[in-house]
């Protein structure tokens, strides 16, 4: 079993109105001794925005910011820009964000060249309907139910004035091209799937139709252990490394206790990422203190960002919807233990 050292929390709400209801799900950028940490901050009524940390070392506070670096501009935003990931591509940090609309939660981009200032893309997921998700997905054989089950949503049109889309969230990018394309991670419940093109302005509506002809063919993983059975979702960026590309993900259960969201890893093909290498039958680490099972939402350890120090590897993720936490395992452990477990999914 691999040994994950819990180094507690990181990252608090400093009070402040923005973030005054919680802190979470940072995204991190590591840059020698440095950790940028872009995380979700809550105001009341659910509203978040992103605020900025910065640490000394993996795990040590040296500044916060007293106001969000990235806030809700936009008619698909208005009710929080939500849960960041970021990677570096050719030279520029590429910032992934859920946009919620109140209604809709679907994956927006932004862009940058220095982390200080943002230049916002929009939405770069489909705006689908379930009724339309479902006649095209379903083109050549039935969906799974728990497609149907987590994203019917009653077949409701609108809400509030508003069109009703299939969620598409935790969108996460590859932090370089392969073979000439741009990959990314999406989650529509309860698998992960990829999104692969050479350019940003690819993902048009037909890109979109043609997609979800071939549904079947994107999905990359699929809840398989106990741990993860409802559902899982991409978390952080990939790793590279010479196994594969290390993956560290959400699985998530039911329980008596509601939904328990855990960290789990697997490696997929360096040179094809739809193609599963390998995957740990138990969870990274899991819900275990007080700070980890009670908050806003208890019964979460929700990963969003890595930095590697050495042969250490720090997860920085939410806990409780309420804290930003951090733990911490040896790389090549994780990659042997990963490698005694190799599977035939994909």
């Amino acid at each position: 079993m691999l040994q994950i050292k819990k180094e507690g929390i990181i990252v608090r709400s400093t009070g402040l109105g923005f973030e005054k209801e919680g802190v979470l799900n940072p995204a991190i950028v590591a840059d020698g001794n440095k950790v940028h940490v872009f995380y979700r901050a809550v105001a009341a009524g659910n509203y978040s925005s992103i605020g900025y940390a910065q640490l000394k070392g993996p795990v040590t506070l040296a500044k916060q910011y007293d106001k969000p670096v990235i806030f809700p501009q936009s008619d698909h935003e208005n009710n929080g820009t939500e849960d960041p990931r970021i990677v570096k591509i050719e030279g520029t940090y590429y910032i992934t964000y859920t946009a919620y609309d109140g209604v809709n939660a679907l994956g927006a981009l932004a862009t940058s060249d220095n982390l200080e200032t943002f230049d916002k893309l929009g939405l770069i997921t489909p705006q689908i309907q379930f009724s339309e998700f479902k006649r095209l997905a379903e083109s050549k054989k039935p969906l799974n139910e728990k497609y149907i089950r987590y994203n019917k949503r009653d077949s409701i049109r609108t809400k509030h004035l508003k069109q009703v889309f299939v969620w598409v969230k935790n969108v996460v990018f590859f932090p370089r091209r392969i073979g000439g394309k741009l990959w990314f991670m999406i989650r529509i419940k309860p698998d992960i799937q990829l999104v692969s093109v050479y350019e940003l302005k690819d993902l048009t509506q037909e890109f979109w139709e043609d997609y979800f002809h071939h549904f079947d063919e994107n999905i990359v993983m699929e809840p398989i252990h106990p741990h993860e059975v409802s559902y899982i979702g991409a978390g952080c960026p990939p790793i590279e490394t010479d196994k594969g590309w290390l993956i560290i993900y959400h699985g998530v259960h039911d329980s008596p206790k509601g939904y328990i969201y855990t960290a789990c890893a697997a490696l997929l093909d360096i040179n094809d990422p739809l193609k599963e290498i390998a995957r740990l039958p138990y969870p990274m680490f899991f819900p275990e203190f007080d700070y980890e099972l009670k908050g806003e939402v208890n019964n979460v350890c929700f990963p969003t960002g890595t930095a590697l120090f050495g042969d250490t590897l720090y997860i920085y993720y939410g806990a409780a919807d309420a804290k930003i936490a951090c733990a911490s395992v040896s790389l090549s452990a994780l990659l042997k233990e990963l490698l005694l477990n190799t599977t035939s999914h994909g």
